[in-house]
């Protein structure tokens, strides 16, 4: 999302305005004196002059006549196909006429028929982050991206299953189904999901075939329903798990005081709107009681908005770009840092925490305060996505999609797709850590010259 992506950009609808109709006016001649008398052969001459014309008049008026009547029919079997690509779409139409007129295994469902030939271009793009969802799933995603839905909580993506962790779909043996983090205190928690787990099957079917967010969307449905979920570990036999959904409110900024309060620790798990706008007041109260050392960490959130991302990165930043969008034509347009950021003094030391599933706008606030030199970053290399989506609701009812409209860069215009932020301080976390140890915590305590913290005072 930049959506679980990760990533997501705005929601917007596109409207077409009509083209101006190309209209030539029939001018009426003007009058003109008539002519002499001329001899009886000159005058047979010119009426049979005349009638050549008026055949060859009539003749041209039934030709246009005719393309006019073959452009109208093909208008109207090819409806919303330019007239430029009507060689190209040929065969889709032809393929939809026979479907429809000539299929005879059952009743052909128009609808479905055209919404899966809608998915089926998308799927074509070979794009993870660019997909076609029905009309429910559509607004079930909307709603996980704007911070409150109906399901069992957890963050749940495609990785490939040759261990790279790239982002794929549709899932199936090379992409996997993977939980990247239970929401603490949600029913997948409670449940006993965990992170790494890998998901076979919902409700006792194969997800193989789905894309992510189909899948992502059989997992969610209404507060006090059942799912039952297929999962395997590490070295151990599948195992169901039964989790009873119920209305998550996602808690996307989490605050803390760390070292005997030296530092302001703020935890940032997703960027709706709400997010950007409880940072800024999280931001602004530590800096106000005097704390002059902010740990921000970024670690697991897949993103959302890039204009929350935009504002939270704002607060530290008080000028210049904060990322560069690029369209498809390889125009760049900047996204200027907003005014009255409640961090910008450069006497407040700043440290933000990364790892492998820091993604899209947890990126544009990480690669904004590494160009401006406005942070240090301590971790992992992140995730790598460098992509913007739009969601684009379609009419009918036939649901929508989200589609890759844009490269982000960062202000240094560095494109990091598929490659990542490097961390300024590089932490490795061994498999066997404790608990209660977090060393890529301990690390940015470290490079802000305070104290260590345990866990515990994370969850005091």
């Amino acid at each position: 999302m930049l959506n679980a992506d990760p990533a997501a950009s705005d929601t917007a609808g596109h409207t077409t305005e009509p083209e101006a109709a190309l209209v030539t006016p029939t001018a009426s001649p003007a009058a003109e004196p008539g002519p002499a008398a001329a001899p009886r052969g000159a005058r047979a001459r010119v009426s049979g002059v005349q009638l050549a014309i008026a055949v060859v008049g009539l003749m041209a008026g039934g030709a246009l006549f005719l393309s006019g009547y073959s452009l109208g029919r093909q208008a109207e079997t090819t409806p919303g196909t330019p007239g430029s690509e009507q060689q190209a779409f040929v065969p889709f139409w032809d393929a939809y006429r026979a479907i429809t007129e000539q299929y005879a295994g059952g009743a052909v469902d128009r609808k479905a028929v055209i919404q899966g030939a809608i998915g089926g271009m998308i799927q074509a793009l070979g794009d993870p982050f660019s997909s076609y969802l029905t009309s429910e799933d559509y607004k079930k995603s909307l709603q996980g991206i704007a911070g409150q839905f109906e399901g069992v909580g957890a963050q749940i993506g495609g990785r490939k299953s040759d261990g790279s962790g790239a982002a794929c779909s549709p899932l199936g043996p090379e992409c996997q189904m993977v939980i990247l983090a239970p929401t603490e205190g949600a029913p997948a928690d409670k449940a006993g999901l965990k992170a790494a787990d890998i998901v076979t099957e919902i409700d006792g079917v194969s997800v193989n075939g789905s894309t992510v967010d189909e899948a992502v969307a059989k997992v969610r449905g209404p507060k006090g329903t059942t799912v039952v979920l297929t999962i395997t570990r590490k070295g151990a036999a599948p195992v169901q798990i039964s989790i009873v959904r119920d209305v998550i409110t996602q808690q996307e900024v989490i605050s803390r005081s760390l070292a005997g309060g030296q530092v302001g620790y703020i935890r940032i798990t997703g960027f709706s709107d709400n997010a950007a706008n409880d940072f800024a007041r999280v931001l602004a109260d530590d800096v106000r009681s005097g704390q002059r050392k902010i740990v921000v960490d970024l670690r697991g959130n897949l993103g959302g908005f890039v204009t929350a991302a935009r504002k939270i990165a704002s607060q530290f930043i008080g000028s210049g770009p904060i990322y560069w969008q690029e369209d498809s034509k390889g125009n760049q347009v900047a996204s200027m840092a907003e005014t009255n950021g409640a961090a910008t003094d450069a006497g407040i030391g700043v440290v933000v925490l990364i790892d492998k599933n820091s993604a899209s706008a947890s990126e544009i606030v990480a690669g904004a305060l590494q160009d401006t030199r406005r942070a240090t970053l301590v971790g992992q290399t992140s995730y790598g996505k460098g992509t913007i989506q739009e969601w684009q609701p379609l009419p009918n009812d036939t649901g929508g999609f989200r589609l890759t409209i844009a490269k982000w860069l960062t202000p240094d215009k560095h494109w990091i797709h598929r490659t990542g932020l490097t961390p300024d301080v590089a932490v490795e976390v061994p498999q066997s850590t404790a608990p209660d140890q977090d060393p890529v915590l301990d690390k940015a305590l470290e490079v802000l010259g305070a104290p260590s913290a345990t866990v515990a005072q994370l969850a005091a």
